[in-house]
């Protein structure tokens, strides 16, 4: 692995023979120092991935890699919080591109390198020490079985399907269990025989998952020593106050509050509307929707849209004053704008019994957190929103009777290709009456509308593609095959219906996976060592083909390492080597593949010893509502695409509002709309006004409102999500010692935007408090001062020192809170970590992404059709965006096809989530300044 390593590393000096460019003295003279800096760095060698957990890497280098890759820059603010590659060369704007002296590019290249090392570094050790599964398994993962070490051990008792599941015959019974036949074809309903030797992974029901120490969850609850020491008695579900804390950091404020009435707008959607919030340049509101379509896809603690009978009230109680909890009256509730009346359904506890404890190496364990919640979807990645994840979302699913492999759809607005509404008959809560059906219906909105028709006609174009080719060439072998006959050609015409319904849904599961890793994502971390990473994850560092040496490096992951029982095989050198031919597709390529045989359909996968389900961390990051604008810009197709036409409340949107305005105003004016339009900056002051304000029927309160934003916090305290600092700490972060950390370093003291950000850790000093601090108290085994001494509860400051409450800041209010960001990240550091290890092993873990990507699953078609983006051979986009030759995106493609009206406005753009009148300038740029054409747009008046 390190001379792996050590190639990847070096690969920025050597990579390219550009001729050397001009540069300044400056210049010259920093690439020397550099240069220096870089010999000195191979001579030390590379750094040793951490033992345990309290020396982990922290995304923090030595002077000497800081020098070699960034320069002064990067030295400069290596005694930050913050981790250390986004001030490497070629890590942001074009200002980052330093010329080298004997290429040009060398230095950008060997920053984006070491940028990546840093981020596979945080990889090996994020599977290493954030693995903790609920289920039943965490045991063996600490004590190991059989002789063979907990993360390397590949099936789990608590995996099998029970008794009472209609399979269990099926899958082997009480006996050893194996998925087989008609289980491993297609995407089962329920998300069973995903992993063919652990039949009930990810499976709908299934317990969330934990990526911190079940020591460090429920802090407010919790007996362990150290998260007393860390919060003494400050914390509770409702303290401190969600309310207040929504209302005094959450609330956007407006410069014409009677422009916004709360997010409701001006009568009649007047294009005089208007609520202020803080704009992100690189990023549209099609991207704010498109992950809530993923969310419905991945999670839910809700059953059928609701939470369990027990109602709670939800704050405006009691704010500090003067460090000093002290009761809200009824006059601070008004000005404060909550509502002390609001109450909301408790939400679903699993199992909140005394977990079981074992020791092992002389420390003791709990075997799962003291409390635990299901996931009531498919963890897969399977389009489970728009087909179904247990039988009675199944039946809001629907079929075309006319052609069963297809989706229905109906005419609207005198067009065809539209979501039917539900009817009487089927099975929805009240609040759903009258919406567009889907599988997931819950939280329905117009981009919910959008995407499910977007993607419901993929299904039928796919459908349409397929008996186009059956009709040519109806004999021609289709490549899919059944395993109980694996020899039997399947051709064409003998595609039954329902196969070729299954092998669409796993092709537009796979798309909305490419799209999500490759398009959506790079946008959202908007540099280039994101864009090589999320390329990397998909297709490889070696490329989409990744010739000879990709086809080795597979064969060298999947059979010597897959296989193998030794940990660091089976983790770290599995993890590394995995980045040269990407994790999509990994085992597909075996030799001799025999569908009939599990270490062939299932060879692909790895989950690192611990069974794949989502993390309640990872719900947590996804708490994205300032994406969201209160009103929606609305514009038309074949009009003039810069002229807003009217202002719409989202909250006009809600439910089965949104069937009138996607049939009335259709597919096409609401694309360009969301995809003109730029979503909201994710920092604090920024959330929007109508989700503070919402009116729920479904709610049994006395005001039938919620502020969202509030419940945020209340469902993290809920699921015991460990609070922002030790959050941190527990992912390999540096931590905070102030609230004034939180500032942006990079920033020179007397500019306004340093002020602002110094005026809101005030606030946060005056919403969370100080106390004094203790330094005999330890707070956490999660990390160490640099000095290798325990962190106390003066975070390095002299005991009886008064010091900021930063332990007990809510998660989602610390990273909204983080203002220094790597370049182009809509989204903090602390929440990318955590994607880091979770945006891969949801492909690791995935056998239909991995081994089981073959046309004996999705057909021939199917397979070049997820590889190019849609029928035919690939198509490759004009010029070089951001340096790079690129085939036209997944998501571009997707729309041409299924909203054709947009071509004149998708002809100007690369990628799909951002905004389309924006000229994306040079390599990275975040200037939000109009393309041609879009000139005239108001988005881009001076304001």
């Amino acid at each position: 692995m390190k001379r792996w390593l050590y190639t990847f590393t070096c690969l920025g000096l050597l990579s390219t023979a550009s001729p050397i460019q001009a540069a300044s003295e400056k210049e010259k003279q920093a690439e020397k120092e550099a240069l220096k800096a870089c010999a000195q760095m191979v001579l030390s060698g590379l750094r040793k991935v951490a033992d345990t957990r309290d020396v982990r890497f922290q995304a923090k280098v030595q002077e000497d890699t800081a020098l070699c890759r960034g320069g002064q820059k990067a030295l400069l603010f290596r005694n930050t919080p913050w981790v250390d590659w986004t001030n490497y060369w070629g890590a942001g704007d074009m200002s980052s591109r330093l010329p080298g002296l004997i290429f040009k590019d060398a230095p950008g290249k060997r920053g984006v390198r070491g940028a990546l090392l840093d981020l596979e570094y945080q990889r090996i050790e994020l599977i290493k020490f954030n693995l903790f599964d609920n289920s039943g398994s965490y045991k063996d993962y600490i004590t190991g079985h059989d002789g063979v070490g907990g993360p390397a051990l590949k099936r789990w008792s608590s995996m099998r399907l029970p008794p009472s599941s209609p399979f269990y015959a099926a899958v082997g019974g009480d006996g050893q269990q194996v998925c087989k036949d008609n289980l491993i074809r297609a995407r089962t309903l329920t998300g069973i025989c995903n992993d063919i030797l652990n039949p009930a992974m990810g499976s709908s029901g299934q317990l969330f998952a934990r990526n911190v120490e079940f020591e460090a969850t429920f802090p407010d609850l919790s007996e362990d020593q150290l998260a007393r020491n860390r919060h003494g008695d400050r914390l509770g579900l409702l303290k401190p106050d969600p309310q207040v804390i929504s209302r005094k950091l959450f609330t956007r404020p407006q410069s014409n509050p009677d422009a916004c009435r709360e997010g409701h707008g001006l009568p009649g959607a007047s294009v005089d509307s208007n609520c202020d919030y803080k704009k992100a340049p690189f990023f549209n509101v099609l991207a704010a929707y498109w992950i809530q379509f993923m969310t419905h896809d991945w999670f839910s603690h809700m059953d059928e849209g609701h939470n369990a009978p027990e109602y709670m009230k939800v704050g405006c109680a009691s704010q500090k004053v003067n460090g000093v909890e002290t009761p809200l009256s009824e006059d601070d509730a008004r000005k404060l704008g909550c509502r002390p009346d609001d109450q909301v359904d408790k939400g679903y506890v699993s199992n909140d019994g005394p977990p079981e404890k074992f020791s092992s190496g002389g420390k003791q364990y709990l075997a799962r957190a003291p409390k635990t919640m299901a996931n009531n979807s498919t963890a897969w990645w399977d389009a489970s929103q728009i087909y179904g994840y247990d039988e009675r979302s199944l039946k809001r699913v629907k079929r075309d009777p006319k052609d069963p492999a297809k989706l229905l759809l109906v005419s609207a607005g005198g067009k065809p290709g539209y979501l039917p509404v539900f009817d009487a008959s089927d099975p929805i809560s009240p609040q759903w009456t009258g919406q567009e059906t889907a599988a997931f219906p819950d939280n329905w909105t117009i981009g919910m509308s959008f995407l499910h028709t977007v993607f419901t006609r993929e299904h039928n174009a796919f459908v349409d593609e397929f008996r186009k080719m059956a009709a040519q060439k109806p004999n021609d072998d289709s490549g899919l095959r059944n395993p109980a006959d694996p020899k039997k050609k399947i051709a064409y015409k003998d595609v039954t219906p329902e196969e070729l319904f299954e092998c669409a849904r796993l092709v537009v599961a796979a798309e909305i996976a490419k799209i999500h890793t490759i398009e959506w994502t790079p946008q959202l971390l908007y540099d280039e060592p994101l864009h090589e990473a999320m390329n990397a994850n998909w297709s490889g560092l070696l490329g989409g083909g990744g010739g000879q040496v990709a086809k080795v490096l597979n064969e060298i992951v999947t059979k010597n390492f897959g296989k193998s029982d030794n940990v660091k095989k089976a983790t770290s050198w599995y993890s590394v080597f995995a980045s040269g031919p990407g994790i999509f597709g990994l085992g597909s390529k075996a030799k001799g593949y025999d569908i009939t045989k599990p270490e062939y359909v299932n060879g692909g996968v790895n989950h690192f010893g611990s069974p794949f389900n989502f993390p309640e961390e990872f719900v947590t990051v996804y708490r994205l509502h300032p994406l969201l604008p209160d009103l929606i810009e609305y514009r038309e197709v074949g009009k003039d695409p810069n002229k807003i036409v009217s202002k719409i409340p989202i909250i006009d949107t809600f439910e089965a509002k949104a069937t009138p305005m996607m049939d009335e105003r259709g597919a096409a004016n609401w694309g360009l709309s969301l995809g003109r339009q730029r979503l909201g900056l994710l920092t604090l002051q920024n959330s929007p006004q109508f989700l503070q304000n919402i009116e729920l029927s479904r709610l049994d309160s006395p005001t039938k409102k919620l502020d969202i934003t509030a419940l945020d916090l209340i469902r993290d305290r809920e699921h015991g999500v460990p609070r922002f600092n030790e959050f941190r700490r527990q992912y390999g972060l540096r931590q905070l010692t102030s609230f004034d950390d939180f500032a942006d370093p990079h920033l020179a003291k007397d500019s306004p935007e340093h002020a602002e950000q110094m005026k809101m850790t005030a606030l946060l000093r005056e919403v969370y408090g100080q106390h004094v601090c203790d330094a005999s108290k330890v707070i956490t085994g999660a990390q160490k001062n640099e000095d290798g001494t325990p962190i106390n509860d003066c975070l390095g400051k002299p005991n009886g020192t008064t010091v900021d409450n930063i332990e007990d800041v809510d998660t989602v209010v610390g990273w909204l809170a983080e203002y220094t960001r790597p370049h182009g990240f809509a989204i903090s550091e602390t929440q990318f970590v955590v994607f880091i290890l979770n945006a891969s092993r949801r492909l690791f873990s995935d056998r239909f992404f991995t081994s089981s990507f073959r046309p004996e699953f999705y057909t021939k078609l199917g397979v070049d059709w997820v590889n190019h983006n849609g029928p035919g051979d690939e198509v490759m986009e004009k010029g070089e965006p951001n340096g790079h030759k690129a085939p036209v995106s997944p998501f571009k493609r997707v729309l041409l096809r299924t909203v054709p009206e947009l071509a004149p406005e998708l002809a100007n753009v690369v990628n799909v989530f951002d905004p389309w009148g924006r000229d994306p300038g040079e390599y990275y740029s975040l200037e939000w300044k109009p393309r041609p054409g879009a000139e005239q747009d108001p988005s881009f008046a001076k304001q």
